[in-house]
């Protein structure tokens, strides 16, 4: 991609109303815009972050047989009246719209729809399990909208169901969910701690948390540093200095951020829904089910909390918009413009994701200031100075020393070295 042709725009400050890291940079960086107290629209820096995030999603549900849908928005009252939830609960924050009698929300979550479908389609346990999941966005009546892309009034969210004839197959598949949501945290550059929580209204039973430590964080949790054992503040029974009830080690207490969470519904909403399957011997019982969310658009905002230094975003490889930001200096020269140029293609046929700063008329201490802000894992400097040497300037964002590799190496160094992602 040329940048002369990208749509964006930096920032040399974030807007004073401001406050959060992530949106700070997210704005600064001309990945996101603000349309309203938690609304925001993702701009093609952004949207790429978004859809690599997807991709990972996808490619680890898949890996655990879920197939996706996509269900309405537009989620009709009768449903949540047979649950109670229209007027209590969830119900409370979900944005609702009135045509003549009939009342219709905007889905702040889908438990009512996918336990509708799933007990009109499920007949016997020759049916289950089934796993059913979708990335949507959500809307809710969020009273304190703010952090940026980590409290919103609409936001991505990838939410799984599953179906099970039994609490033990549902156990089974739930440990399977943790590994599959720890793959996904740590493909997108996240250390996640599994920690227990409140039921939050879906269930009287303890749920688990994917939890990152952060200083912008609004949650705070005792843990174990060697993540053997965590619990949301909220519902902790051991303090700060307490011994770890696993390993003895000194619990600690610190801020973080919910990124993921998962909930044993059991038979919650298919006893409230009727929603029955009949067993080996020919009886009727209730399904079981689970429930997995994450917040897509929200990882977004996480990791920026995490993976940043006062210059900028420093983005993990794998989530990153592009993986190497080209940097001509001098580009009026012939030289400089020409190799350049040519460089730009053959990491393309190389399948490398690059964006081409091809811009004339930019300084280059902007270029470079701007480099670092949007935070690309990998700049590549061209300028005479350089090719007088037959080489290339190379610098990995997270690390501070920079390496003049020679033109004829710089491919193997990167596949060697820096080990990019290949699109």
């Amino acid at each position: 991609m040329r940048q002369s042709q990208l749509f964006y725009k930096t920032l040399k400050r974030a807007p004073k109303d401001e406050e959060s890291i992530n949106s700070q940079l997210l704005i600064r960086a001309g990945f996101i815009y603000k349309e309203m107290a938690g609304v925001w629209s993702f701009l093609p820096l952004g949207l790429r972050v978004l859809r690599k995030i997807e991709k990972i999603i996808r490619e680890e549900m898949e890996k655990i047989g879920a197939q996706e849908i996509l269900m309405s928005v537009l989620q009709p009252r009768f449903l949540w009246e047979e649950t109670g939830r229209w007027s209590k609960e969830i119900g409370k924050v979900m944005y609702k719209t009135q045509e003549g009698k009939k009342e219709t929300g905007l889905g702040p979550t889908h438990e009512e729809m996918i336990t509708d479908i799933v007990r009109k389609s499920i007949k016997s346990w020759q049916d289950l399990p089934l796993y059913l999941y979708q990335i949507q966005n959500k809307f809710r009546k969020e009273p304190r909208a703010k952090s940026g892309l980590l409290r919103c009034r609409e936001f991505g969210m990838k939410d799984l169901y599953s179906f099970h004839s039994s609490e033990e197959d549902f156990r089974k598949y739930y440990d399977t969910v943790k590994k599959a949501y720890f793959r996904i945290f740590k493909r997108c550059g996240l250390d996640s701690i599994l920690t227990e929580a409140s039921g939050a209204g879906f269930t009287k039973e303890i749920t688990h948390e994917f939890q990152v430590l952060a200083d912008g964080g609004e949650d705070r949790i005792i843990y174990c540093p060697k993540h053997h054992f965590s619990q949301n503040k909220e519902i902790a029974k051991l303090k700060t200095g307490d011994k770890c009830p696993i390993c003895q080690r000194v619990l600690k207490e610190e801020k973080s951020i919910e990124a993921g969470n998962i909930f044993p519904l059991e038979t919650k909403f298919s006893k409230q829904m009727s929603a029955f399957f009949t067993d080996r011997d020919g009886k009727k019982k209730l399904i079981v089910m689970g429930c997995y969310g994450l917040g897509v658009s929200r990882i977004i905002g996480v990791i920026v909390e995490v993976h940043h230094d006062q210059f900028g975003i420093i983005w993990p490889k794998e989530v990153a918009p592009f993986q190497i930001h080209l940097i001509p200096i001098e580009l009026s020269s012939p030289r400089v413009g020409k190799d350049s140029e040519k460089l730009y293609r053959d990491l393309q046929k190389e399948n490398l994701e690059i964006l081409y700063d091809d811009r004339k008329n930019v300084f280059p201490g902007e270029k470079l200031v701007e480099a670092d802000l949007i935070g690309l894992p990998i700049r590549i400097v061209i300028s005479e100075r350089t090719l007088k040497r037959d080489c290339v300037e190379v610098k990995e964002r997270k690390k501070k020393e920079v390496k003049l590799v020679k033109r004829g190496h710089l491919l193997q160094f990167l596949k060697s070295n820096i080990k990019l992602n290949y699109v």
